[in-house]
């Protein structure tokens, strides 16, 4: 998003990344619409998955690391490139550390120990922070202190309307994944799921179970899309929504797809969607860093999040129809809340829900490139 803006600031960027032939991944194509096309890109190897998987080693991150650092530090000797680190989500993480051993992701025992080693690597020589949230600089800083001397900020991603644009100027090659217009109040999540997820999850089935029970009817229009919730591949994909739904009963209400969409996809989606929905973690150092496509979608909007969440504040005041209730404090008022808003969309009342395009300009593309220019400017004149 932000590449698009460097130029305007005065600055040239250059991007490093993985081939993607070496991803068994979706494909997404249409993300190079977004680039400019003067934009230089260094494609680096992998080692390939039919030798690595052989030893417990799927990642892309890891089967490329050893090319990936090759190229870099070809780059940072040939040019002298101070070092940033863009921080969108916490590396090391104590978060699962006091979580049953059926709570925790797939490998962890090994991912746990590999990025309590890298991390460290890394912050040694770096000379500034970038962060969605304060509260991982925070972290970072007090684990590796000669960091709290770096230039930093918390800019979160950048909303790029030029996507709306693609995504409708595309729509035959990433087409929604819901049926637009059916019978029903379809309501829709795009993103991963997770055990991390199902407080807030568990908030909204409750409300919907005690709603149906009272007014089977009204609220049986009412249909949960779940989409894209794992990062595995389709035959270890878990669904850890739907479980969830099954037990509170409301699982007629309710479809998880574990696949993976391509990010155009996932606008139309939003845009074909009645309503939409965002649950958050009970991590209250997450935060929810890819909501302005909800926003710029301008469908109705309910947002369950934990009370320290910084996205709380960013939705309220750039979209000031959507609902937000948070956890896990006073249950009764937000389980209200989200009765109300329910009520609302099962009787057929989902109306655009405008973006007050004042307080949202502070968040586009643009703005946080600026911000991100501040910070390399801050390194370099060190």
């Amino acid at each position: 998003m932000s590449l698009s803006f460097f130029k305007d600031f005065g600055w040239e960027a250059e991007v490093v990344c993985v081939d993607e032939c070496y991803s068994d991944l979706p494909k997404d194509e249409l993300l190079q619409q977004s680039l400019p096309p003067d934009c230089i890109i260094h494609k680096v190897k992998a080692f390939s998955k039919k030798w690595t998987s052989k030893f417990g080693l799927g990642s892309l991150a890891l089967r490329s690391m050893w090319y990936y650092r090759k190229e870099v530090m070809l780059l940072l000797q040939a040019k002298k490139f101070p070092y940033l680190i863009d921080m969108q989500d916490a590396w090391h993480s104590e978060y699962y550390q006091d979580k049953p051993k059926k709570d925790r992701p797939r490998k962890y025992w090994f991912s746990y120990r590999l990025h309590r080693f890298l991390e460290p690597l890394a912050m040694q020589t770096c000379d500034g922070l970038i962060s969605v949230s304060q509260a991982y600089i925070d972290t970072l800083q007090q684990r590796y202190p000669p960091l709290k001397t770096k230039p930093n900020a918390v800019i979160p991603f950048g909303a790029f309307e030029e996507d709306f644009e693609i995504a409708r100027n595309y729509y035959t090659h990433c087409q929604p994944a819901i049926q637009p217009k059916t019978d029903k109040i379809q309501v829709v999540y795009v993103g991963r799921g997770g055990k991390d997820m199902q407080q807030s999850i568990k908030l909204v089935f409750k409300v919907l179970k005690e709603a149906l029970q009272t007014d089977f009817e009204t609220y049986n229009r009412l249909h949960f899309y779940f989409i894209g919730t794992s990062y595995a591949p389709k035959e270890l994909a878990e669904a850890t929504i739907y479980p969830i739904a099954v037990t509170l009963g409301v699982e007629n209400q309710v479809t998880e797809i574990t696949d993976r969409i391509g990010f155009y996809s996932t606008i139309n989606t939003l845009l074909a969607a009645d309503a939409l929905l965002i649950p958050g973690s009970d991590d209250p150092e997450y935060t929810a860093s890819k909501i302005y496509p909800y926003l710029l979608a301008e469908k109705p909007l309910l947002a369950i999040l934990h009370q320290k969440s910084s996205a709380a504040k960013l939705i309220v005041s750039c979209s000031l129809q959507s609902v937000v209730a948070t956890f896990p404090d006073q249950q009764e008022n937000q389980q209200q809340k989200i009765r109300e808003t329910l009520n609302f969309w099962a009787n057929f009342s989902t109306t655009k829900n405008p973006v007050n395009r004042k307080n949202f300009q502070e968040f586009t593309a643009k703005q946080m490139t600026a911000k991100q220019v501040s910070i390399f400017e801050a390194i370099t004149k060190r």
